[in-house]
């Protein structure tokens, strides 16, 4: 299963379980389960919203209101759940925000302070988003279904020639370890490594030529895979890339992470174009099911406006 409820990262503030301070002029707009939502965190997602969203204030006011109520109903559904959010988690999340907008994490964090708005108020929103992402995932795991007639109903729309090719690719992945609590100067040194390794190479077949020069270099065969079923994020970079080359280096737990393109190649069948549409009609049921979800959460949610 696939859903995608996070994809639009941008938007913003909300009382984390460890609130940052807020300020003493602040008041209490609405309560709720207990959790007090202020005019400051009101003027911090409104704000957020207006940079990224390019709304106009009144209507980001009234959907960052809104948007704050629904936050905290997903953090207590996550919490009753039994769902956890690290705070690594949130950070990942946030450094690939920076990344998509080409910028180091402390060039985001001062583009928004540079607003008016504290990176705390984006950190909490996607606390919020990971949350309720989580507590999805569990309820309907396995259970969103798409009708085999709607499929082809969408097939039918989609151009004859694109019906008719697949792109498949040929991967491996080829990790730059670096241990746990490394130093910065160490994971500067292994970064450095990982784009002498990405210069360097220009085969699959002399694969082991180029990182023999390297230590604690893994290479993981990931094999055959249609274009569809790469993720999203990386999708597009290796659309791009020609055999024999390798992704940009990507941090990860255990290192920096590239693929290798080591084959590509054209095939006759529609089962690309066909995965796709039936990711996109799943995106669309779990979206659903995601509204009607939180429709009932806020039901038996305590709200008080004040």
């Amino acid at each position: 299963m696939r859903l995608r409820f996070v994809q639009a990262l941008f938007g913003l503030a909300l009382i984390l379980t460890a609130p940052f301070t807020i300020p003493a002029q602040a008041a209490i707009k609405v309560i709720v389960n207990d959790v007090p939502i202020t005019d400051y965190d009101i003027s911090q997602r409104s704000r957020l919203i207006t940079l990224t969203q390019r709304k106009s204030a009144s209507i980001a006011k009234r959907q960052a209101k809104q948007e704050l109520i629904d936050d905290q109903i997903k953090l207590g559904e996550a919490e009753r759940v039994g769902v956890d959010i690290s705070q690594s988690s949130i950070d990942n999340a946030y450094n690939n925000i920076a990344r998509n907008v080409k910028m180091t994490p402390a060039k985001l964090s001062k583009a928004l302070r540079s607003g008016g708005v504290k990176p705390e108020t984006l950190k909490a929103r996607l606390k919020a988003q990971l949350a309720w992402n989580q507590v999805l995932q569990r309820k309907f795991r396995g259970k969103i279904e798409v009708n085999e007639s709607d499929i082809i109903a969408a097939l039918r729309k989609t151009d004859e020639a694109e019906r008719q090719k697949s792109v498949e690719y040929d991967l491996k992945r080829i990790i730059v370890v670096v241990p746990k609590n490394s130093s910065g100067g160490f994971k500067s040194k292994r970064k450095r490594e990982s784009n002498q390794i990405r210069s360097a190479f220009n085969s699959c077949e002399n694969l082991g030529a180029v990182l023999g020069k390297f230590s604690e270099v893994v290479v993981q065969p990931i094999g055959r895979r249609l274009e569809t079923e790469l993720p999203a994020n990386m999708r597009e970079e290796i659309n791009a890339l020609a055999t024999g080359k390798l992704t940009k280096p990507s941090t990860t737990p255990v290192g920096f992470e590239m693929i290798a393109i080591c084959g590509k190649r054209e095939i006759a069948s529609d089962i690309a174009v066909r995965t796709e549409l039936e990711n996109e009609l799943r995106a669309k049921e779990g979206e659903s099911q995601s509204r009607r979800y939180l429709l009932e959460v806020r039901r038996r949610a305590t709200i008080i406006h004040r």
